[in-house]
């Protein structure tokens, strides 16, 4: 049974940092996708940063340079540093997951195939301002 719990989140300043972590466990063999995900009251829920376990990246327009995603393998931890924060930046950023992955590319913009990743956290805030 595939658990995911993220940390993290917090209220910081605009132009400030901040690490999210997913602690990851319940799967043991076979490719994966994970990825972070944010969704505001107003917005539809969107991709953040997604990352495979061939190494592959991908990262959205509004983030990219801003944040890197990483896999801690010795901790089983999905990783996302996010620099330069923004107020618009504001949500619950969601962990997930896809496994078994079948390979190709992992999903981060289309949001009708996010249901693919059949495992989710439950959220942490991260309030810019």
């Amino acid at each position: 049974h595939v658990q995911l719990v993220e940390s993290g989140g917090g209220s910081v300043q605009a132009g400030e940092s901040l690490t999210l972590t997913c602690a990851a466990s319940g799967y043991t063999y076979g490719g994966f996708c994970m990825g972070w995900f944010r969704q505001t009251p107003e917005k539809e829920r969107e991709g953040v940063a997604t990352l495979d376990s061939s190494g592959g990246s991908r990262s959205a327009d509004s983030v990219k340079g801003r944040v890197t995603i990483s896999f801690d393998t010795a901790r089983n931890t999905l990783n996302l540093q996010m620099n330069n924060l923004k107020p618009e930046d504001t949500a619950i950023y969601y962990c997930a997951a896809h496994w078994p992955w079948g390979g190709g590319y992992c999903i981060t913009q289309n949001s009708r195939r996010f249901n693919e990743y059949g495992y989710w956290g439950q959220g942490t805030q991260v309030t810019v301002s």
